[in-house]
């Protein structure tokens, strides 16, 4: 099974103030987001993290903290993750049961295939932002400090709206593109 988060920011102190996280200090902070990654992620599962997993320290902390984290674990570089090298990706995609999912730290105004309606999952706005379409923001902030499975972002994704400019294969094989046909003047 695949789960996704964000914005998760170990070792960084203001996001608490700042996210008026429910925490009184980062040990307590660590010690819920282990404690629900775990309640919820086995170790034959995989985790995407979509950028801010953690703030700035030693590799061998972060080697720790990793090991303490059930799942396999893909890390997608964000805007304060300065203990990366060069190795890691911005950009995440991947085809799950039919489903196109493209993952990145921030929201995109469009993405790969989604014009196929396909799913775009991020982090970085903590929730602050509205999303357009199949867009949804895995944040820790947005979902109660657990990572999101890909069974609960299908049933999210189901109320939200379809992607601009949605392009629909008719019977024929002829596509027709939907999304702003009100615009549109003969």
């Amino acid at each position: 099974m695949y789960f996704f988060t964000a914005d998760e920011h170990y070792n960084h102190a203001n996001v608490i103030k700042f996210m008026n996280r429910p925490f009184e200090n980062l040990s307590e902070m660590y010690i819920e987001l282990i404690k629900r990654n775990n309640e919820v992620v086995t170790k034959d599962d995989f985790v995407i993290h979509a950028g801010d997993f953690y703030w700035k320290g030693s590799a061998e902390y972060i080697r720790n903290l990793q090991k303490i984290l059930i799942g396999n674990h893909v890390y997608l570089r964000g805007s304060h993750d300065n203990w990366m090298n060069g190795s890691y990706h911005e950009i995440w995609e991947k085809n799950i049961e039919g489903q196109h999912i493209v993952v990145c730290h921030y929201a995109m105004r469009t993405w790969g295939k989604s014009h196929w309606n396909s799913w775009q999952l991020h982090g970085h706005s903590h929730g602050k932002l509205e999303s357009i379409g199949k867009q949804y923001d895995v944040g820790v902030d947005c979902n109660n400090y657990y990572p999101v499975s890909f069974e609960q972002i299908r049933l999210i994704m189901k109320s939200k709206e379809d992607n601009q400019g949605l392009i629909i294969r008719e019977e024929n094989n002829q596509e027709l593109e939907l999304g702003n046909f009100n615009s549109l003047h003969f």
